[in-house]
């Protein structure tokens, strides 16, 4: 059964930093694409970074500038969205999903998988 399982939102004050955890299991962590979206009250859902395992190449889409990294531990088979200077435009619910046999330098992913996601809070 795959399984992609965010932790880590929670509430926190503008300018502030939290950091979202992605646990994947069920499928092969070596060759896929790994990337956070996000649900913004009002808006599409949107890209907010990728993270592919095959050539460790990662990607932060503009929308968040360079306020968000990520990294991944593959003996754990996680991936973690680092967030700082949090805005209260960034409040909304993440989602971890993954793209099989993808690397995140061809195109955005279109996920196999997605995570139940997680309440990101930015009080102003």
């Amino acid at each position: 059964e795959v399984q992609l399982v965010e932790s880590g939102g929670g509430l926190v004050q503008a300018g502030g930093s939290l950091r979202l955890s992605c646990a994947a299991s069920g499928f092969a962590f070596d060759d896929v694409a790994i990337a956070w979206f996000r649900q913004v009250p009002g808006r599409e859902r949107e890209p907010v970074s990728c993270f592919s395992t095959s050539d460790r190449r990662t990607y932060i889409y503009e929308s968040v500038g360079g306020r968000f990294t990520v990294s991944s531990d593959n003996a754990k088979n996680t991936v973690y969205l680092q967030m700082n200077s949090l805005k209260p435009e960034d409040t909304g619910v993440y989602y971890c999903a993954a793209e099989l046999g993808l690397s995140c330098v061809v195109r955005t992913p279109v996920p196999d998988y997605w995570g139940q996601g997680t309440q990101v809070t930015v009080s102003s």
